[in-house]
């Protein structure tokens, strides 16, 4: 499976880098959301892991661009990863045109259940 991290901090991209690792998946990186957005235009990806608060373009525009220049056959399962749990923000994620939601910080527990179901679909 073809996994994209777009993340800008280092830290989180070590962290997420080495659970993907220990599951089995490895990742290419996008350290903010034009750089995902471009990833995307030269390959393709079975799942992108998308930061939402990024610098220069943050993960909901990156997802909105990605949804309008992809194919359908092409569109990649994103899954946003963020700091922010309140009330409402699975629903905006979603409404920008992402498939699901992992808060941080990230539990391999739940990155491996997603990812799982993901290839389980895709097989």
């Amino acid at each position: 499976m073809r996994i994209l991290l777009a993340e800008d901090n280092e830290v989180n991209q070590t962290v997420i880098q080495k659970m993907l690792k220990r599951l089995g998946f490895r990742a290419d990186l996008a350290a903010n959301g034009i750089e995902a957005v471009q990833a995307l235009q030269r390959q393709p990806y079975d799942v992108v892991l998308m930061d939402v608060k990024m610098p220069e373009l943050d993960g909901w525009e990156a997802t909105r661009q990605i949804r309008r220049f992809l194919p359908a056959a092409e569109q990649p399962e994103i899954i946003a990863i963020t700091a922010y749990a309140l009330e409402g923000d699975r629903e905006r994620c979603l409404a920008a045109g992402m498939d699901d939601y992992i808060s941080k910080p990230v539990q391999m527990k739940e990155l491996r259940k997603k990812l799982i179901k993901i290839a389980e679909e895709r097989s």
